[in-house]
């Protein structure tokens, strides 16, 4: 029997999900999607790796014969501890004191981190490099250095690989190596929100749907699943014909909050088996956003972000006045003739210029709401108006114009949508992006290629995916306010 092939981008895939090593290795390629993460973990190693450096690295073992202080492009082959054939590539290779194969020097491995937290996938790619390493240069590598820039300068981590991260690596590539050796592969994750980063996402999205995985109805994540299947409620079938005082009783032993949550989960399952929205609270208040009824316009407002980074590079507008018949104008397809205006936060040109133009954009408009989905544009506005000295009196009239679309959504109705994010929201009523296939990681990558290169194209792109969302949030207001009209008739009637 020959020898499998564990590499370290397959033990990287399996740390992140064994069902994703799985399909690496003998799924079909042309279901893979192409995602721009790995391009901005690409982008944001390089960057790292520019820093620690004072030139550019060397190439090949002849360069680490010669001493070089840096070296990309070795790649390292080993026995794991079940024979199988390592094979690694380690992005750099940095020179440290010591003698090896190749002279009076020695090479440590150095990755290149995304977020701000070492994690055990970093861990074990790392001693898997540092073995395969050690073998190759004849020489210990008792350490390894993790590199991340955070956009003010360079953060450096030295890892010791010890001999009990060793044992957990052996542990690892023997798991791994059985996983790859399955008929079938490993089942859907319990949680599946990471999921949207993985290139088998759409693969996996279409085998959730269709066996009514529990983790396709909205606010069921990995820990909520575990309590489901302790009282033997499977899919969302059965969440869905559950009882849910039963259900909020036998929940109750994990804690409140998850007894209050147990009749919204089980009402959210049936919306999304019936396929059709639920009004909440259908005797309460049918205006889910009264602070429409005399205003002269609106103000879409969406931020793109680079949140490594921690910069908000762009706050972009869409102007939309009320029509001269005083009625509110339909969805506006993508691509729409409303004013969109763009604000860039360029560095060069300082937080506090970026202010001022804010003020002047919102001063032309007085009494008009800023209409934006989730929390995320509230929070970041309001917290560059406190850093850039704005009163109490000025911030307060700032939350006052400031209207969270996605909390009246999740306030009056519940909807047939595993997700309550803009994307599949917008997309349930009807929207769709004019750039299909753009989500905010590409839109991210476009920033950085623009920021190192420019190009009016990628900007132009950028501004349109953020116009797009714009208009995505309309089209949720559009249908909210559609379906107060469709109840005050019904009364009526």
């Amino acid at each position: 029997m020959p020898q499998e092939v564990i590499t370290d981008r397959l033990l990287r895939s399996w740390l992140r999900c064994r069902r994703r090593a799985w399909l690496d290795r003998h799924g079909d390629p042309d279901r893979r999607l192409w995602t721009a993460h790995r391009a901005l973990a690409l982008s944001d190693q390089l960057a790292s790796f520019q820093l620690l450096l004072p030139e550019r690295p060397s190439h090949g073992e002849a360069a680490c014969a010669a001493g070089a202080p840096g070296v990309v492009g070795v790649r390292l082959h080993g026995g794991g501890p079940s024979g199988q054939d390592l094979q690694a590539h380690p992005p750099l290779l940095q020179r440290v004191a010591g003698r090896s194969v190749w002279g009076g020097h020695a090479y440590r491995p150095v990755l290149g981190r995304q977020g701000r937290n070492l994690t055990r996938e970093h861990r074990l790619v790392l001693a898997l490099w540092g073995r395969l390493l050690e073998r190759r240069q004849q020489a210990p590598v008792p350490q390894a250095l993790v590199v991340a820039s955070d956009g003010r300068g360079l953060q450096q981590e030295r890892l010791t690989l010890s001999s009990s991260l060793q044992r957990q690596l052996d542990d690892s590539l023997d798991r791994l190596t059985a996983d790859l050796q399955r008929s079938q592969s490993p089942p859907l994750v319990a949680d599946r929100k990471k999921c949207v980063l993985c290139s088998w996402r759409g693969l996996c999205d279409q085998e959730a749907a269709g066996e009514g995985h529990l983790s396709e109805v909205s606010g069921i994540g990995g820990r909520r699943r575990e309590m489901l299947l302790e009282q033997g409620i499977t899919s969302l079938a059965e969440l869905a014909n559950a009882d849910p005082q039963q259900l909020a009783e036998a929940l109750a032993l994990h804690g409140d909050q998850h007894r209050e949550v147990a009749a919204q989960l089980v009402a959210q399952a049936q919306v999304q088996a019936s396929g059709r929205p639920l009004r909440l609270h259908p005797d309460g208040p049918a205006d889910p956003l009264p602070e429409l009824s005399q205003a002269p316009g609106v103000l879409l407002y969406d931020i793109e972000s680079d949140p490594d980074a921690r910069d908000d590079f762009l706050h972009g507008f869409v102007v939309l006045p009320r029509g001269a018949d005083d009625r509110w104008p339909p969805a506006c397809p993508a691509g729409g003739a409303w004013r969109y205006q763009p604000l860039l936060a360029r560095h060069d040109h300082g937080e506090a210029r970026l202010w001022q133009r804010l003020q002047r954009l919102l001063a032309r408009y007085p009494g008009w709401p800023l209409l934006h989905y989730g929390e995320t544009e509230a929070i970041a506005l309001i917290r560059l108006a406190g850093r850039q000295g704005a009163r109490e009196a000025e911030l307060a009239a700032l939350r006052a114009r400031l209207l969270d679309v996605h909390a009246r959504v999740r306030r009056h109705w519940l909807l047939p949508v595993s997700s309550y994010g803009l994307k599949a929201v917008a997309s349930w009523v009807g929207f769709r992006w004019s750039q299909p296939g753009v989500d905010g990681a590409r839109c991210l990558l476009w920033w950085r290629q623009w920021r190192r290169d420019g190009g009016t194209r990628r900007l132009q792109r950028i501004f349109t995916y953020n116009r797009d969302d714009n208009l995505a949030t309309w089209a949720v207001v559009r249908w909210l306010l559609d379906q107060q009209q469709h109840g005050v008739e019904a009364q009526r009637d």
